[in-house]
């Protein structure tokens, strides 16, 4: 009977011998893969296709990059300007001065127009005589420059921006001789428009309509009565305000309490316009020549004639009219209403009226001036519309 051959175990040898020759298969197969390209290092097991090498002079990009840097212009550091100080029970002017971080002298020598007592230079020089009411203009955190005797209300702050100008750059408007001319628009298909503002009667949002002016730069002509441009609190700070910027707003004259022209005589009407000139002169050293506005718009040729010889060439009156004076109570305008009148209205040589104690004038404005913008106009003063 023959045995079942068994299996025999396989000697260390033989074992060994397997080892090494499976490694050295292993070794081969890697060796090959590499040198085509089938794995890259650090790549996948899995395969996929192969990115097709780059053509001859393409550019191939970093892996990653930093995004280049932009850059973004400084916002310009503002310039000084003038701010107004009304006077209040127990003032002096070394306490106000004091608050805004400035001296005492520097607040007269810059109010010694408006206020003679307060001239530094003057025999009748009297610091600690202040009244209440008295509208004081100054800088805070600067202080007179007394080599520099330019900087008073009227003039550009020290180191503001500079209104001197060659001779010859600013327009003048021609004179007249015989009576006023009537002027209700300036040239038409021009890019320029006059935003005007009377002042009379109540002005609670003067200083703050003014300040806004300023503050966008934008250009208009100011047209207060003397009476209430030069004895309220809001009117004398206002104007005062606005003659800290001449390159900005020009001064003209609205009468002196708002009278229908009229029903006056010729001296009447001369004195009307002579008691604000020089009520205006004394506060802020304008002068409100030559244009004037007759309250109402009430104009007729002997008006005009009596004007003329009071010595203000130009009566102007006005082909966009805000009514903004008006309380809407009373049905007058919103601020959308106004914006809406003006946006429709408005076309080169337009002359705006509104009112520095309008009820929402200052709401208003910015919606004027985009309206304006998107239309190409440009605001300006009557001069700088009406000059040839």
């Amino acid at each position: 009977m023959s045995e079942t051959p068994k299996r025999r175990r396989p000697t260390t040898a033989a074992w060994l011998a397997g080892v090494l020759a499976v490694v050295l298969v292993g070794l081969v197969g890697s060796i090959a893969i590499l040198s085509s390209g089938g794995l890259p290092i650090g790549g996948s097991a899995t395969p996929g296709p192969s990115a097709p090498p780059p053509s001859v002079g393409q550019s191939t990009a970093p892996p990653s990059q930093s995004p280049a840097p932009s850059f973004t212009r400084p916002t310009p550091t503002p310039r000084p300007t003038f701010v107004v100080h009304v006077v209040k029970p127990g003032d002096s002017l070394t306490s106000i001065a004091r608050a805004q971080g400035t001296t005492a002298r520097s607040i007269a020598f810059w109010n010694r127009d408006a206020y003679p007592s307060l001239d530094p230079e003057s025999d009748g020089y009297q610091p600690n005589r202040i009244e209440v009411g008295w509208a004081l203009a100054l800088v805070p955190g600067q202080t007179y420059d007394e080599l520099a005797p330019t900087q008073r209300p009227g003039s550009p702050p020290p180191n503001g921006p500079s209104t001197a100008a060659g001779p010859g750059s600013q327009p003048t408007m021609p004179p007249v001789i015989g009576s006023s001319v009537l002027i209700s628009n300036g040239p038409r298909g021009s890019d320029r428009i006059a935003l005007t503002l009377d002042m009379g009667g109540r002005v609670d949002p003067a200083v703050e309509i003014v300040r806004w002016l300023i503050d966008h730069t934008v250009k208009a002509t100011l047209f207060p009565t003397g009476l209430t441009g030069t004895t309220s609190e809001q009117g004398r700070a206002a104007l005062l305000l606005a003659a800290q910027r001449p390159d900005l707003f020009e001064i003209a004259n609205h009468s002196w309490d708002h009278p229908s022209f009229v029903n006056l005589t010729d001296a009447e009407v001369a004195d009307q316009l002579s008691r604000s000139e020089a009520a205006v002169n004394q506060l802020i050293g304008r002068t409100t020549k030559p244009f004037f506005r007759p309250p109402f718009g009430a104009v007729n040729n002997t008006v005009r004639g009596a004007v003329g010889r009071a010595g203000w060439g130009y009566t102007i009156l006005w082909d966009i009219d805000t009514i903004d004076w008006k309380p809407t109570s009373e049905g007058g305008p919103t601020a959308s209403d106004i914006v809406t009148k003006v946006t429709a209205q408005a076309q080169g040589g337009s002359i705006v009226v509104m009112d520095l104690g309008g009820w929402h004038t200052l709401e208003a404005l910015p919606g004027i001036l985009a309206a304006l913008d998107s239309k190409g106009l440009r605001p300006v003063t009557l001069t700088e519309m009406l000059a040839p």
